[in-house]
Order: structure tokens, then sequence, then C-alpha cells
């Protein structure tokens, strides 16, 4: 996939992810991964700035396989922000569709 769509996207696919259900990064690495490649050098430096704009709130879970896991909570405002991205994502695609389309009937 073209690095310039993914980075396009990665957001709202991470934000989107957590609002389903709260998540520890690794786990969240995962998730994402199932729809583009990504990996945790892409995803941990995104989860930070998301935190630090206060679309996520963070808390610690004791976990049986080692240390206790820092997961992601969607906060009211990274849903307000996740909403935003969606529509801005949906006229995207309906515009470059759309384009695409009347470049084929003009052949």
């Amino acid at each position: 996939m073209n690095p310039q769509f993914k980075k396009g996207v990665l957001e709202l696919i991470v934000l989107e992810s957590v609002r389903k259900k709260d998540m520890y990064g690794y786990e969240l690495v995962e998730e994402v991964s199932r729809v583009i490649d990504v990996n945790e050098g892409t995803i941990y430096p995104l989860l930070k700035r998301l935190t630090n704009e206060r679309y996520f709130e963070t808390y610690l879970r004791e976990s049986s396989e080692g240390p206790p896991r820092k997961y992601y909570h969607l906060t009211a405002a990274g849903i307000l922000y996740r909403d935003s991205l969606e529509a801005e994502w949906e006229e995207f695609q309906t515009r470059v569709s759309r384009f695409l389309k009347e470049g084929k009937e003009h052949e």
C-alpha cells in the first residue's frame, strides 16, 4: 500500500480501534495490522501524540504475562475527533471515487 495513503488513515483506524475497546500498545499494533501493515515504531509515537492532545486517557492493568500494561481509552474529545476524521474520510473518498469514475466515462 502507498505509504502516503496509509499515513492519511492511520489516525482514524487507531481511534476507531480504541473506540471499540480499550487496548494496550502491542494489542493495538496487531489490530491495526489487520487493516494496514504497521509496526510498533509507527504506532507508539502516534499514541503518545494523541494522548498528549487529550484524545486518549491511559491506565495500567495487571498482566499475567509480565509487568502491568498501559491501556488506552478514548476520551469524549477523542470521540468527537474520531467522528470528524470519519466525516472527512467519507467526503474525501467520495470525491476521489467520483473523480476517477468521471475520468473513465471520458475515455
